[in-house]
């Protein structure tokens, strides 16, 4: 087995979703789910089809983000993964509906972060095994980083 570390591009301004799912019909669902939650959402999905002809198969609605996902799955070429890049939302917004899928797994994050995707590799194919999303912490929040926390999710309308 080896192990490999996978760096995810996530362009400017958009987050990322990477999960585990089971089934073929996954990617016309997330689709679904993308598109019934947000009507301003521009997204891109890859999944990796993992039996059969194993394709990585291709939504979204902004061509763009459909081939930075593409190009990330194909680095990560983990079976039923997925990777979902969006802009002008938030995943905090569709991270519910995308749980209460059937066949979805596990996902894995939820990020504007970097993120590095820890990979093994055997002789049957691919799989993850976990990530790192963003950086260490670099101490403890005081008083004044707790108002700076406050503010800014009141800033972007998730508290009033």
């Amino acid at each position: 087995m080896e192990l490999k570390s996978v760096t995810i591009e996530i362009p400017e301004g958009c987050n990322l979703i990477l999960g585990q799912t089971h089934f073929i019909k996954t990617v016309e669902d997330l689709y679904e789910i993308m598109v019934g939650t947000s009507s301003q959402v521009k997204f891109g999905i890859a999944f990796c089809e993992a039996s059969g002809p194993c394709l990585i198969r291709i939504v979204g609605n902004d061509r763009f983000l459909q081939d930075v996902a593409t190009k990330n799955a194909q680095a990560v070429a983990a079976g039923h993964s997925f990777i979902i890049l969006l802009k002008e939302a938030y995943p905090i917004n569709f991270l519910n509906a995308i749980k209460q899928c059937p066949e979805v797994c596990t996902i894995y994050c939820a990020t504007a972060n970097p993120v590095q995707v820890i990979v093994a590799e055997t002789d049957q194919g691919r799989g993850i095994l976990g990530l790192i999303d963003g950086f260490s912490p670099k101490g403890v929040e005081a008083t004044e980083d707790v108002q700076a926390r406050q503010q800014f999710l009141r800033q972007i309308g998730y508290k009033l």
